[in-house]
């Protein structure tokens, strides 16, 4: 991981929370692992948007910060799967909350963005 000249304070709940969940694939690994979809290759297939390279990074600092369990079966080929761990459970609430208001107001962000997309046009 990435190493900060200047360390953080993390002096309120939400650095917290975005250093944990902060990042763009991370609430919706979270969510998916939690729907049953554990296997890196499935995990993949379900977020075709991001680099195997992007996941791989966000995986390993969600089992750096004890939200995720990585397992590893000795068997070839090498089969891994990922699951909640207990800490990680508890963010489900949030995450699941986020996906749920994005849901609800994807209409309204995508005339947002198209009206971005016009006036830069223009």
């Amino acid at each position: 991981m990435y190493e900060r000249k200047i360390e953080k304070e993390y002096s309120c709940g939400i650095e917290i929370t975005s250093e944990i969940i902060g990042g763009k694939w991370k609430p919706t690994l979270i969510n998916l692992i939690h729907e049953g979809i554990i296997r890196p290759s499935d995990l993949q297939r379900a977020m075709p948007a991001a680099s195997r390279r992007a996941l791989n990074i966000q995986l390993n600092e969600l089992q750096e910060h004890g939200i995720i369990e990585k397992k590893i079966y000795p068997v070839l080929p090498l089969k891994v799967e990922y699951s909640l761990t207990e800490f990680g459970t508890s963010l489900l609430p949030i995450t699941l909350a986020m996906e749920e208001w994005g849901n609800k107001y994807r209409e309204h962000f995508r005339k947002l963005l198209e009206l971005k997309k016009e006036t830069t046009n223009k």
